[in-house]
């Protein structure tokens, strides 16, 4: 049985000379103990180990990782190490292995060490020492760490604070950096170290920075844990700051301003551009509809199409946009998706001519393919611009009840035309009160070619267009 002794300063590189050592001896696991200076050879423990030229390799992930689990507390340290680095020597591929217990032991040890470096290099607080006008300014800081950080988180300080000597005193090692050398002592009592007038200022700065509105005891206590309070100059304001935290919040809540922003007034002047201020006579609007350039699409289309029908009518009819057909012909809802719209209306008791009938968009969009118009879809621009026209015919016609085909039309009126298939059959409200039913499109029966699917469409599509019939003298004049 070999006992390893390891140094209290430098036991990282001691234990890896040590560890590799073993590995050239074929020393298994078990043969091996491991101790400080401070720890006693067991009875049956040998003398130490006599070092070895022979090349080890290891996976450099493992160099890392024992680089710091050497510094945790657990007193099995080294010994898990070692028989973890043992293992590697049959099992190449373990460092890769995430479900492996030793190996997820030894990354939970390495996840503390790095906590506990992040909580030093956060919560060390130096005072000066001696004169301020010496040549290099000297402090110390008295830090009470959970692992064994102090040796491998010096350097972070060393390069941070180059300018200055300083050191970092701690019960198990002292850190000690003086013109521009880091050295290390054995661990020190907390000596008496100077007030700092500077810790004044510090203070009121954190409680300006302090929100209380955002308070949240456990996560502060989490990143603040309360063992290093007693050595943090600002930890004497926490208590104050948690219990007036209640009444600073809704202070801040009163006097918080009550006007909108100015980056308000200008989405609320593009939303106005997009609503109908029509005040020209009724008459006039089919006309004023076939001069609108208020898009691009007026460039290629033959005509705008406006609504038809009766403007008292109790029912408005809203499709998307005109088709082929109605491009030439001038009026909405007379091709294939039309007479499709009209057989089942007569079937659902529907008049057509008693109700006004209009698309989201006036203008016919297509992709010319030879002589073909394919029709395309409007986008969201260019229904936003075409809906001008569409409150316009609707402050025009005052409907009791508004009847959308397809989601152009439902994004449109109700500002989404998303989830059509479960928003079909459903009542939604304008925003000045006008019920829309929402429906598919009789297009979208046409393209259907599963004869049952397309059978179920179309006993929902006469339930909508019944219902709409029913609903449109049924709800109130607006």
């Amino acid at each position: 049985m070999r006992h390893v002794t390891l140094p209290e300063i430098g036991k990282a590189a001691a234990w890896r000379n040590a560890a590799r050592a073993c590995l050239t001896e074929g020393l298994h696991p078990s043969d091996v103990t491991w101790g400080g200076a401070d720890t006693a050879p067991g009875l049956f423990d040998g003398p130490g180990l006599v070092g070895s030229r022979k090349t080890v390799t290891v996976p450099r992930g493992f160099v890392s990782l024992a680089e710091t689990v050497c510094w945790h507390r657990d007193p099995e340290r080294f010994a898990r190490l070692y028989a973890f680095l043992y293992r590697l020597q049959g099992e190449p591929g373990l460092m890769c292995d995430r479900g492996d217990a030793d190996l997820a032991r030894l990354r939970k040890m390495e996840s503390a060490v790095h906590r506990c470096q992040h909580k030093m290099k956060a919560f060390v607080r130096f005072r000066e020492l001696g004169n301020r006008d010496d040549p290099r300014r000297s402090f110390a800081a008295w830090f009470e760490p959970t692992h064994e950080t102090v040796e491998p988180t010096a350097p972070f300080f060393a390069n941070r604070f180059a300018d200055m000597d300083w050191r970092i005193v701690t019960p198990q090692k002292t850190a000690i950096f003086c013109n521009g050398s880091l050295t290390f002592e054995a661990g020190k009592p907390k000596p008496a170290l100077p007030e700092d007038a500077n810790e004044t200022l510090w203070i009121t700065y954190f409680r300006n920075i302090f929100n209380p509105a955002r308070l949240k005891v456990q996560a502060m206590q989490s990143e603040m844990p309360q063992k290093y309070w007693k050595n943090l100059p600002e930890a004497a304001a926490i208590a104050d700051l948690i219990a007036e935290a209640p009444a600073r919040a809704r202070a801040m809540a009163a006097a918080a301003p009550t006007l909108p922003p100015a980056r308000a007034n200008r989405a609320l002047k593009q939303v106005q551009g997009f609503r109908s201020a029509w005040t020209g006579d009724t008459r006039d609007l089919p006309a004023a509809i076939g001069s609108c350039t208020r898009c691009p699409l007026h460039r290629m289309a033959t005509q705008a199409v406006a609504g038809e029908g009766p403007y008292d009518a109790p029912l408005m009819i809203v499709g998307e946009q005109p088709g082929d057909q109605e491009d030439l012909v001038g009026r909405p809802l007379v091709g294939p998706a039309g007479q499709l719209f009209d057989a089942i209306a007569a079937k659902a008791g529907l008049d057509r001519s008693k109700a006004f009938v209009t698309n989201a968009v006036k203008h016919f969009k297509f992709t010319a393919r030879g002589r073909q118009r394919i029709h395309q879809r409007p986008n969201s621009s260019e229904i936003s611009h075409c809906r001008w026209w569409l409150e316009a015919e609707r402050a025009v016609v005052r409907p009791r009840l508004v009847l959308a085909l397809g989601a152009t039309a439902a994004k449109a009126l109700t500002g989404s035309g998303d989830d059509m298939s479960c928003r079909r059959g459903t009542v939604e409200y304008l925003e000045d009160g006008t019920p829309v039913l929402l429906t598919l499109h009789p297009s979208y029966l046409l393209r259907l070619r599963a004869p049952s699917e397309r059978a179920v469409h179309m006993e929902n599509f006469l339930a909508d267009l019944t219902r709409a019939q029913a609903l449109a003298f049924q709800f109130r004049p607006v």
